[in-house]
């Protein structure tokens, strides 16, 4: 069952039992006034016809005892003064009982013309009380107003007063069906009303499913839901909605870059792999080769196997801190005090190009992050510029308003605008050509280990006046001054 149908089913029913209960309320309501308005007239009708027939029946000798009268009952016009009898109303039926019950007057002082009385209602009047009866008489329904006449102090009469319950009944029942026909035509209007209004309600939510599908079909990321409605439930899902596929889309566009990059590392690795694996097998088939190589020959190659193999080595050793920072490899989160730290990198460097100038310009300083990737990215950044320059290079760190910078510097050439884009991608060389030594992932793995401290790396470069390597890291605690 559709969620449109189950809301117009629901208004309905809602209607519908609110219908119900109000036509219940009506018909009660009805029926208890109609009620009051016959007790009201019977009421009236009889405290007027009190004193007629107490003076009709008293001058007629008719009796008073509680005794049964065995005399047949008389008509009115045979009692004097029984002409007042005759102004009654024209629906009210009237009778006169003596104390025990008995017809004693009637409208032509028939037997038959004797109306209901029942032992409760006989004993509540012999007890001078009112009596309120309704009964069947002659095929019709009455209302029975039984009133005492007391005389000396006892009941003498008993007048009854009623009136047929027909007209009322009718009342009520056209009242019925007139709101049974208006109820049924009302709720098959309002189900055609809340179906269209549920269709209008729901439009937007059926534009969200058909753009969903369309997503999961064309992949297309870019489609958004076109609401102009009200800021209501259905606006804010609307909103909702897009802003979920904006954010899918920028998943799906990293996701997408990341699989690019991972194919392209894929071809570079086994780019990288193959020369060394190549020579690897060459030198291995040209030592199994009979008649033997020469001396000479076959330690050139055992130089060379030995060459490949620490390229190897050093690939592979590359390759695992990558991906350990792809893996997201938990980094320390300590003080780390960087200037014995940059001395000590200094220090190392001078030792491995003792001809060239490495001077440091720091001041004590503090950062938080870990001290061995510190370190490691710091050696990358050396030994690039080392690399790729020929003169000195500077080694400085600074306090600034975002924390603090370790900056190295090189000389050299510097780097074009169209390679300094590429600086930090994997296996990227800017000048193939040069012969410079590695496979160009140093870079790389100072940015993943310099993110990975939460910290941010760039370069900036300028032909002909050198590189300068920046990393920011968040400040420490104070340093001791050294």
């Amino acid at each position: 069952m559709s969620i449109r149908l189950r809301f117009t089913l629901l208004y309905n029913a809602i209607l519908a039992l609110t219908l119900a209960l109000f036509g219940i309320s009506l018909y009660a309501i009805q029926a208890k006034t109609t009620y009051d308005a016959l007790q009201s007239d019977l009421t009236h009708s009889a405290d007027g016809l009190v004193e007629p027939v107490m003076k009709a029946v008293t001058a007629s000798a008719l009796g008073g005892s509680i005794q049964p009268d065995p005399r047949p009952p008389k008509p009115f016009d045979a009692l004097s003064g029984g002409q007042d009898l005759h102004s009654l109303p024209e629906r009210e039926i009237v009778r006169v009982l003596d104390a025990s019950g008995s017809l004693v007057a009637s409208p032509f002082g028939n037997a038959s013309d004797a109306l209901p009385l029942s032992a409760a209602g006989l004993k509540a009047v012999q007890s001078q009380a009112d009596a309120w009866e309704t009964a069947g008489y002659q095929g019709q329904g009455l209302l029975i107003y039984n009133r005492p006449l007391v005389v000396n102090g006892k009941v003498a009469y008993i007048l009854q007063v009623a009136r047929p319950l027909a007209e009322r009944e009718r009342s009520l029942h056209s009242l019925a069906t007139i709101f049974i026909i208006a109820s049924l035509l009302t709720i098959l209007a309002a189900f055609g009303i809340g179906w269209l209004l549920a269709g209008l309600t729901l439009q937007p939510i059926h534009r969200l499913t058909h753009t969903a599908q369309k997503i999961g079909e064309e992949r297309d990321f870019t489609r958004r839901v076109t609401y102009t409605g009200p800021q209501d439930e259905v606006g804010q899902l609307a909103t909702t909605f897009n802003a979920m596929l904006s954010r899918l889309q920028d998943a799906y566009q990293q996701v997408a870059h990341a699989l690019e990059l991972q194919r392209n590392f894929v071809a570079d690795v086994s780019h990288e792999l193959r020369t060394p694996l190549t020579t690897l097998r060459g030198n291995l088939g040209l030592l199994r080769r009979q008649p033997p190589i020469l001396p000479d020959e076959r330690d050139d190659i055992l130089s060379d196997m030995n060459e490949e193999s620490d390229r190897l080595i050093r690939l592979v050793n590359d390759l695992l801190v990558l991906a350990r920072a792809d893996a997201g490899r938990s980094l320390a989160k300590e003080n780390v005090e960087i200037l014995p730290l940059l001395d000590e990198i200094c220090r190392q460097a001078r030792l491995l190009e003792p001809e060239r100038s490495i001077a440091l310009q720091a001041e004590p300083l503090a950062i938080i992050g870990d001290r061995d990737a510190l370190k490691q990215a710091l050696l990358v950044g050396v030994d690039n510029a080392l690399k790729h320059s020929t003169g000195d290079v500077v080694v400085s760190a600074r306090r600034q308003e975002n924390g603090v910078e370790i900056r190295v510097r090189d000389f050299g050439e510097g780097i074009p605008p169209e390679v300094l884009s590429h600086i930090f991608d994997r296996f990227y060389r800017g000048d193939p050509v040069s012969g410079a030594p590695g496979f160009g992932l140093g870079l790389a793995i100072a940015k993943a280990l310099v993110e990975g401290q939460g910290g941010a790396i760039r370069m900036e470069s300028l032909p002909g006046q050198g590189s300068t390597l920046m990393m920011t890291f968040a400040p420490g605690g104070a340093a001791p001054a050294g």
